[in-house]
């Protein structure tokens, strides 16, 4: 493990180096400057349709919120982009900040009952995803997902296919999938891992939360999401905003719609934060 620190205005930042089946998955850490103990451990997952982005967007997204206004510990990582490194480089080098954030729980002063996940669009997508693989792996319990209008589905929707919406658009999602999956973008038989949206068993699975605006590429695999999750007995929300505006909350942050969807983001981690908690499972022998 390497370190680097900086300290910020309102939290300090530090980066980390996680090791993974030979592979350097780097980190970002934002911490409060005067963390409490027994924190919220949250991995955020940024977003750029599986081709962009880099760990520093945390900065300005709502992980940043829940460090200043909740004192929350956000791992950030540098997960391998599609361009060079397809599926399942991503989701594997998510896990592996995962095992991270779990295994440094103490160090961070963490509370491992409160390990949490969340990302917006293709960070969302890696979030269910990775929520899926953690419990069935069974090394990591995670208290509660956070998938912002996520990218779920590689296969078109109702809402997905003839979509000209703002940010994010048919065209661009086809071209993002295509570089995740490569050959098999088309393919309904690809596993939940690579698409969460092929998930068939929903089960024991982490409550979420989400929002989405109605008129985006994502309003439909995010609502059917939800309807899985709840169907099978998972507590699941999504609130639905007006507009055609990808990542609205973060594009547009002060008009009333994305003033709306942060304050019910922050009412529900609040809630999260009072009554979500999952133990750690017992290490196999």
């Amino acid at each position: 493990m390497k370190r680097e620190a900086r300290q910020g205005k309102d939290m300090k930042t530090e980066k980390y180096v996680a090791e993974h089946r030979g592979h350097a998955v780097p980190l970002l850490v934002l911490r409060p400057d005067h963390q409490k103990p027994d924190a919220a451990g949250v991995l955020w997952i940024h977003g750029g349709g599986y081709i962009l982005g880099m760990k520093e967007m945390a900065r300005f997204s709502r992980a940043a919120d829940l460090v200043d206004r909740f004192g929350a510990v956000v791992v950030s990582p540098g997960y391998r982009l599609a361009f060079q490194s397809p599926y399942p480089a991503a989701i594997e080098d998510c896990y592996a900040a995962l095992l991270w954030l779990k295994e440094h729980a103490a160090a961070l002063h963490v509370n491992p009952a409160q390990l949490m996940v969340g990302g917006e669009s293709a960070g969302g997508g890696l979030t269910a995803a990775l929520c899926m693989l953690a419990r069935d792996r069974g090394e990591v319990g995670i208290a509660f997902q956070m998938p912002l209008y996520p990218m779920l589905d590689n296969l078109d929707t109702e809402t997905s296919k003839d979509n000209h919406g703002r940010v994010w658009n048919t065209r661009r999602n086809h071209f993002g999938w295509r570089m995740y999956l490569r050959k098999n973008a088309k393919s309904s038989g690809v596993s939940p891992y690579a698409a969460a949206a092929r998930q068939t068993d929903y089960r024991n699975l982490p409550p979420c939360y989400t929002f989405v605006c109605a008129g985006e590429p994502f309003y439909a695999e995010t609502l059917a999401f939800i309807d899985r999750l709840k169907a099978a007995g998972v507590e699941g929300e999504v609130d639905i905003y007006p507009g055609n505006t990808h990542a609205f909350d973060l594009m547009k942050p002060n008009r009333e719609p994305a003033k709306q969807a942060i304050a019910a983001f922050d009412r529900q981690f609040a809630r999260a934060l009072a009554h979500c908690f999952r133990e750690q499972p017992m290490p196999q022998r």
